[in-house]
C-alpha cells in the first residue's frame, strides 16, 4: 500500500459486513449506493472510497488525474472471501479522473472502467468521472397526469435523441430536447416519450443497444444532471418517460465488462452459453448472484434516482432460450435437458417483482418475439411479471398487408383479421418501431402500396386502424410526418416535409389520433376484455372492408370503426351499427385536413331501423378510398 493512502480510516471499512453478505446472496437491494466511486466524509476525512467486485484478479489498484495514472499506487484491498476491493483515497473530490488498473487471474494488467460509474468522459474508452450520488426522485412530487392503470390510455413517441433534431449540425443537449422534444411530444397527444437507451456506449452506432456504462447517461448529451433536468421537464410536461434497457447482453470491448478480472466474471466462460452470435457480444452469467444483483440493481437505479417511469427491455427472447439463434450442437440444454433459460427467467421475474415492489406505479415493457406463454402474467402463476409485451405478430402481419396492391388484399384478409385470435393472451403494445425503419427495411410510408399519394392514404389509414385496435400505442419518430427515407442515426429527421401540406396532414391526424384515443374510454378503458371488442363485419373480403365497435364501460361509450382498404369510393355501403340514433364521424382520415380527398357523410349520418349484420339498426355510409372512418353515438 502506498503512503497516501487510508484503507479503512479510524480502523472502519466502507462495505459492512451486512454489505458483503447480501452483495455475495445478490440481495442487495441498492448496490450502486456501496460500489463504484462516492466522495465523502470518512471518519473525518474528505476524499473518495473506490469499490468493486474482481473476484479473481490479483490486484487491484485505482489510477486517475489525482496520481498521474500510476498504476499499483493507490491499491485496493481485497475483502476476506467476498471478492469485493475497497480503498478510500483522501483529497479525491467530485469530477476527478479514474479507472481501475486489474491484474487479472490470467497475468494481464488491464485499465478497466468502473461497472458502477455513475459519469464518464465522451469517447470511445473515456474516464469514468467522480460523481456524487444523486438524491433520490421523489415520484410523488411530480403531477403526473397520466394514469399507470391498464386500463388507462397509453402512446407512446419512441425516440433516439442524437437523430431526432440536431441544433447547428450538432448532438442535442438534453437541456436542448427538454425545451424542444418534450413540448413537441405534448403538443402530439402522446402520453409516454420511449427513449433509445442512454447508457453509456463506445458506438454510436449501436445506438445504445451495447453499452458499457449501465449506470452512466452517455456524456453525449451532456452530463447527468440535464439528463434528470430533462426527465423533470417531461413530468412538468404530464409526459412519462420510459427507457429502452438491454440486459440481454453487452459488448467486448477491452476497457468495461469484458474478462473483467481475468476470467469470465460477468459473462459465461463457455462460448455456447456466454457468446450471441447476432451481435457478437458476451451474455450475462444470470446464475452468478452479484451479476444478477448489478443487474437488478440497475434496473431500480434509473427508477429511484432519475425518474424513469419505466424500462422497456430489450431482447427478451434471446433470454429466454438457451438456443436462441444457435444451430444444434452449439447451446447447452438445462438441467432438464430443455432449451428454456431458467436463470434468465428468474432473474426477468426478480426485476419485475423488486419494481413492483420498491417502485409501485412503475412499469416494464417487453420486447418478446416469441409465444412464450405468460409475459405479462403474474410471477406466482408461473409468469414473467412484464406489463406489457410488444405485439411483434400484429406489426409483422400489418404492414404485410399495407405493402400489398389493393387488387391483392382480398385474398390476404385475415392478415388484419388474424391478431384477435390472440389479443387477449397478453396485455399488448402496438408496436410501430425503429426496427421496421432501419437497415434496408425503409420508412413506414416506404412500405405503403402505392405513388405518393396512395402512400399518405395508406399510412394515415394505418394509423387509424393501430388506434381502434386493441393494444396500447407506439410509433418511433418521424412516422407522425411520413419521413420518406429510412431513419438514419448520423442526421436528424427531415423536418422540411413539414412543408408539405400531405405531410403536415399525416401530422395532423397523428395529434387528432392521440387526442381522441385518450378522451374516448371506449378505445382505452377494456383493452383486455374481450367484451372491449366486437366485429360488425369481418366477411367483406371481396370489397376489402373491416369494420368493428370498441366499447367502454358505458352504452354511450362506443366507437365504430370502419376500413375501406382500396382506392375505391363505397357510396351506400349499408353498416350495421350496435344503437339506432344519430352517429357523429369523429373521424375521418380522408379529410382534405388529413391530406385526403374529402369524401365523407358531412359529419353525422343517423340510422335506421333496418337489421344488418345481426344488428337491429343499420347505416348508410359513403366509404373514402384508402380511408377509416370513426363513428360514436350520440345518444341524448
Amino acid at each position: 500500500m502506498s503512503s497516501d493512502s487510508v484503507d479503512f480510516p479510524c480502523g472502519k471499512p466502507w462495505l459492512g459486513e451486512t454489505d458483503l453478505w447480501l452483495l455475495a446472496e445478490g440481495r442487495h437491494l441498492r448496490p450502486w449506493k456501496k460500489l463504484g466511486a462516492h466522495p465523502c466524509l470518512h471518519c473525518g476525512l474528505k476524499g473518495t472510497i473506490f469499490a468493486v467486485w474482481a473476484p479473481n484478479a490479483i490486484q487491484v489498484s485505482v489510477v486517475g488525474d489525482f496520481n498521474h495514472w500510476l498504476k499499483g499506487k493507490h491499491a485496493l484491498q481485497r475483502r476476506a472471501t467476498s471478492g469485493m476491493w475497497e480503498i478510500f483515497v483522501p483529497g479525491v473530490s467530485e469530477g476527478a479522473l479514474y479507472q481501475f488498473a486489474v491484474l487479472g487471474s490470467d497475468g494481464q494488467l488491464t485499465l478497466k472502467s468502473d461497472p458502477y460509474a455513475l459519469r464518464t468522459e465522451q469517447g470511445a474508452q473515456g474516464a469514468c468521472i467522480v460523481t456524487q450520488l444523486p438524491e433520490p426522485v421523489d415520484r410523488a412530487s411530480f403531477p403526473m397526469a397520466r394514469d399507470t392503470a391498464l386500463n388507462a390510455p397509453l402512446a407512446i413517441y419512441e425516440v433516439h435523441p442524437g437523430s431526432w433534431r440536431r441544433p447547428d449540425g450538432q448532438l442535442p443537449t438534453w437541456d436542448y430536447l427538454g425545451q424542444t422534444l418534450v413540448p413537441y411530444v405534448a403538443d402530439l397527444g402522446f402520453t409516454h416519450i420511449e427513449l433509445l437507451p442512454v447508457n453509456e456506449h463506445p458506438f454510436y452506432g449501436s445506438w445504445g443497444y451495447q453499452p458499457t456504462g449501465l449506470y452512466a447517461p452517455s456524456a453525449r448529451y451532456g452530463p447527468p444532471e440535464t439528463f434528470r433536468r430533462f426527465i423533470a421537464s417531461a413530468h412538468g410536461a404530464g409526459l412519462q418517460v420510459l427507457l429502452d434497457w438491454v440486459p440481454a447482453h453487452f459488448p467486448s470491448d477491452a476497457h468495461a465488462l469484458a474478462h473483467f478480472d481475468g476470467s469470465a466474471q460477468f459473462e459465461h466462460a463457455d462460448p455456447r452459453e456466454g457468446f450471441h452470435r447476432d451481435w457478437n457480444t458476451l451474455v450475462y452469467n444470470y446464475g452468478c448472484n452479484e451479476v444478477r444483483n448489478f443487474l437488478v440493481g440497475n434496473a431500480l437505479f434509473w427508477v429511484e434516482q432519475y425518474g424513469i417511469d419505466g424500462l422497456r427491455v430489450d431482447a427478451v427472447a434471446s433470454m429466454l432460450y438457451r438456443d436462441y439463434s444457435r444451430p444444434e450442437g452449439e447451446w447447452i440444454p438445462n438441467q432438464d435437458g430443455g432449451r428454456e433459460n431458467y436463470e434468465a427467467i428468474a432473474f426477468l421475474r426478480e426485476v419485475n417483482q423488486v419494481l413492483g415492489r420498491e417502485t409501485p406505479g412503475s412499469v416494464t415493457v417487453a420486447e418478446e418475439s416469441t409465444a412464450y406463454p405468460g409475459v405479462t402474467a403474474p410471477p406466482w402463476t408461473g409468469g414473467l411479471g412484464f406489463n406489457y409485451k410488444w405485439n411483434l405478430g400484429w406489426m409483422h402481419d400489418t404492414l404485410a398487408y399495407f405493402a400489398l396492391d389493393p387488387v391483392h388484399r382480398a385474398h390476404h384478409h385475415d392478415r388484419i383479421s388474424f391478431a384477435m385470435m390472440y389479443t387477449y393472451s397478453e396485455h399488448f403494445v402496438l408496436a410501430l418501431s425503429h426496427d421496421e425503419v432501419v437497415h434496408g427495411k425503409g420508412s413506414l410510408y416506404g412500405k405503403m402500396w402505392g405513388d405518393a399519394w396512395q402512400k399518405k392514404a395508406n399510412l394515415r389509414s394505418l394509423y387509424a386502424l393501430m388506434y381502434a385496435h386493441p393494444g396500447r400505442k407506439l410509433l418511433f419518430m418521424g412516422g407522425e410526418f411520413a419521413q420518406i427515407r429510412e431513419w438514419n442515426h448520423d442526421t436528424e429527421l427531415d423536418w422540411h416535409l413539414l412543408q408539405d401540406p400531405g405531410h403536415a396532414g399525416v401530422q395532423r391526424l397523428v395529434r387528432d389520433l392521440n387526442r381522441l384515443y385518450c378522451q374516448c374510454p371506449a378505445l382505452h378503458a377494456r383493452d383486455d376484455e374481450p367484451g372491449g371488442f366486437a366485429w360488425i363485419d369481418v366477411q367483406d373480403k371481396s370489397q376489402s372492408v373491416f369494420s368493428f365497435v370498441r366499447y367502454g364501460h358505458e352504452s354511450a361509450h362506443q366507437i365504430v370503426a370502419v376500413c375501406n382498404m382500396t382506392p375505391v369510393v363505397r357510396h351506400g355501403y349499408r353498416l350495421g351499427v350496435p344503437q339506432g340514433c344519430a352517429w357523429k364521424e369523429v373521424l375521418n382520415t380522408d379529410s382534405t385536413h388529413y391530406g385526403g380527398s374529402d369524401v365523407g357523410n358531412f359529419g353525422k349520418v343517423v340510422s335506421d331501423p333496418i337489421p344488418r349484420h345481426g344488428q337491429a339498426h343499420s347505416i348508410l355510409l359513403s366509404l373514402p378510398p384508402l380511408g377509416v372512418l370513426w363513428l360514436e353515438p350520440e345518444i341524448p
